[in-house]
């Protein structure tokens, strides 16, 4: 398989990332999909789908689970409201996560990826709640045949290494996201992506800047090439760790089609050429 193929992230019909008709315009060959509706994960559904991937030569490298009820609004709403840490919703999520697997194993995909929550930084009561549901969905991944990825971003390397080895189940893997870090101002990425490297098995390539008070107000997204993550770096960092998967461009501006299409081109484009420096 070729190294460092171009992705980008899709969905269906949740709104993110960019259509598939776009996708396959830009001639990118694979995808981060957002697990769709609860309605559309049909067996039905996942047949057409594979169907229109086929068509346009793409595929999928990672079903992202995400829930009714999550706001990116600003970091202490975000704590409040992401993934299964908040203890309100962490029954209802688990289910729903569990099905969304099942469809990723209906579309033939290995890797099911979250955006887990603001992990509590003691060893008290929550963290071990949050280590157990994170065991039952690793197994119950395992089971079908997939990996879990984190995603990166509210913790630090120091802090997602601590959970990892306190979850202790082969199949937890890491998609790191350095934009992220910078958002939430939880680590410079390059120094972090070193330390957690042995456990990244997809990325995103998202680019951002940092807030005038990081971790206490979210940095700023911008287009590919035009923040602080040093995309040159990050792609030599990936090198060094020995990652040959998909560079997945995140861009999630759906309000203004156009705008996503031209900057997920331009970040095709950078990409393309920094590859070509690297496999040279």
């Amino acid at each position: 398989m070729e190294k460092w193929p171009i992705g980008v992230f899709s969905s269906i019909d949740a709104g993110l990332g960019v259509k598939l008709e776009v996708a396959h315009e830009l001639e990118i060959p694979t995808v981060h999909l957002h697990a769709p509706h609860k309605a559309s994960r049909t067996q039905e559904n996942a047949e057409k789908f594979l169907k229109r991937l086929e068509e346009f030569g793409i595929r999928i490298t990672v079903v992202f689970g995400g829930f009714e009820g999550e706001s990116y609004a600003d970091i202490p709403t975000t704590a409040r409201t992401i993934g299964l840490v908040p203890a309100e919703t962490r029954a209802e999520r688990l289910v729903e996560l569990k099905e969304i697997a099942d469809f990723a194993k209906l579309l033939g995909v290995d890797a099911v990826a979250l955006h887990l929550g603001f992990i509590p930084p003691d060893d008290g009561a929550i963290f071990d709640e949050v280590v157990a549901v994170t065991q039952e969905v690793c197994d119950y991944c395992r089971d079908l045949g997939q990996n879990f990825h984190l995603e990166t971003g509210q913790e630090t390397a120091e802090g997602l290494l601590h959970f990892i080895a306190a979850v202790d189940r082969d199949n937890l893997f890491v998609n790191f996201d350095p934009a992220n870090m910078i958002l939430y101002g939880s680590g410079e990425p390059i120094e972090a992506l070193g330390k957690v490297g042995r456990y990244v098995r997809s990325v995103h390539c998202k680019d951002a800047k940092w807030a005038a008070q990081p971790g206490q107000e979210f940095g700023a997204e911008v287009p590919l090439g035009e923040g602080d993550v040093a995309v040159a770096k990050f792609l030599a960092k990936l090198n060094e760790i020995g990652y040959e998967g998909p560079l997945t461009i995140e861009r999630e501006i759906p309000q203004d089609p156009e705008r996503q299409k031209a900057e997920v081109g331009a970040g095709v484009k950078l990409l393309n050429d920094l590859k070509a420096s690297f496999l040279a």
